[in-house]
């Protein structure tokens, strides 16, 4: 029989042996808990490849003892996912709920989502669904609301090296060899923390040096590995790396370079979806109001991409690409709700000064609430001075307006009308 592969060996068997996400399943983790308490809701694993969803999806199953049925959604239908729910719903009332795996549920259509909700809400199985995406995206909101949502982390450095200190003192073959790890840096670089791929490229540099004695530094996982490096994963983590290189392009403005990338996703077989929504995102996080028309064009080429599809919507996806590359930059409105979220969290919430609160009752009014408003319209310029923020964090800053010809008028702007309150020099 043909050895397993690295990292299905050393696949941990118990829920102690899991390396990560001490968040959710560690000893005060919001999962742990409802497991200890005996029950598991239908749930979505959300997390970049190799942080351990699947292994996850497993080993809760062993910790309640309930019976795990695999759908992949990469290669099945609505046909698989029904015949998984007949055998649960046949079940005699001596049997446990089974659970329902779909790894990549992201990858379902409308139509194969629809098929779990009945099940899902009766109860005739506990659905755990693994995804790389953004499940508000991905999964329908009929199957969100019967979900909760469960996001796993990256895996941290320290994490990362148990894992791979583990696999040289526990599994079958590599603790026969004598190996050390003089250096770790490069296997976890190129891993991009994903502990799956960081398995595989252990093996693979073991299996390159002959005997049984070997010393693993950088310079020797660079010359084993380097040649892997220039594929596209789009389900890995080159994956992220790319449309990384894609953003930042775009960022600074290098319109040659942000289209190259996008090339490279489109042959990889990237989902359009994906990339469109990633320009989305930065048309607002890096350009904002120093060019508004910009979250314009991103969004009109996320819905013509998913009315279109490729090859044609490539040239949507390089039109916009360009576009965005060639506008002007500002961070602004992503770093002004950085700073209000910061003060929210610092200060807690607090109470809306009376002025500024709704008074649809007479009660209302009677304790003073809208009192002293100023209605901007009954003044000259539709403006008047007037405190908006509550008593404690009066003056403090968050919208900082970027350095572009749209900001600096509104910069103007503000200086005039605030007196001071607003100076930015």
């Amino acid at each position: 029989m043909a050895l397993k592969p690295l990292a299905e060996r050393m696949r941990p068997n118990d829920l102690k042996d899991y390396v990560g996400q001490e968040h959710i399943i560690g000893e005060e983790g919001s999962l742990l808990k409802v497991l200890k308490a005996g029950v598991l809701p239908s749930i979505l694993l959300w997390g970049p490849p190799g942080v351990g969803k699947t292994t996850l999806a497993y080993l809760l199953a062993k910790f309640i003892g309930r019976p795990i049925h695999l759908v992949s959604a990469i290669n099945s239908g609505v046909k698989e996912v029904r015949e998984v729910i007949k055998q649960a719903t046949s079940r005699d009332m001596f049997h446990q709920t089974p659970i329902l795996f779909i790894d990549e549920i992201h990858r379902f259509s409308k139509t194969q989502q629809d098929s779990l909700l009945s099940a899902v809400e009766k109860g005739d199985v506990i659905l755990v669904g693994a995804t790389t995406e953004n499940p508000s995206f991905e999964v329908i909101s009929a199957l969100l609301s019967r979900c909760q949502i469960y996001t796993l982390k990256h895996l941290e450095r320290s994490e990362l090296e148990m894992i791979l200190e583990r696999a040289i003192e526990e599994d079958e073959v590599l603790s026969k060899k004598e190996i050390t790890l003089k250096e770790t840096e490069n296997l976890i670089r190129y891993s991009g923390g994903d502990a799956r791929k960081l398995m595989n490229l252990l093996e693979l540099v073991v299996n390159s040096c002959p005997g049984d004695t070997l010393s693993i530094d950088n310079d020797m996982v660079a010359q084993n590995i380097q040649d892997q490096l220039y594929l596209y994963d789009k389900n890995g983590e080159m994956h992220y790396d790319i449309v990384s290189a894609l953003i930042k392009s775009i960022r600074g403005s290098d319109p040659n370079a942000a289209v190259y990338w996008l090339a490279r996703m489109i042959e990889g077989g990237e989902d359009p979806k994906f990339i469109s929504r990633r320009l989305l995102i930065l048309a607002s996080e890096d350009i904002g109001n120093a060019n508004p028309t910009a979250l314009i064009m991103a969004n009109n080429c996320f819905q013509a991409v998913q009315a279109i599809g490729f090859p044609e919507s490539r040239i949507i996806l390089s039109q916009c690409v360009i576009y965005l590359a060639n506008s002007a930059k500002s961070n602004a409105s992503y770093m002004a709700i950085n700073l209000a979220q910061q003060e929210v969290k610092k200060s807690g919430h607090q109470s809306v000064p009376l002025h500024l609160r709704n008074a649809p009752t007479k009660l209302m009014r009677d304790l003073g609430y809208g009192d002293n408003y100023k209605y901007a319209h009954n003044h000259q310029g539709n403006f008047v001075q007037q405190e908006f923020l509550p008593d404690l964090i009066s003056g403090t800053t968050f919208y900082k307006p970027g350095n572009n010809a749209k900001e600096n008028q509104w910069k103007d702007q503000l200086k005039f009308k605030w007196k001071g309150k607003y100076n930015y020099d």
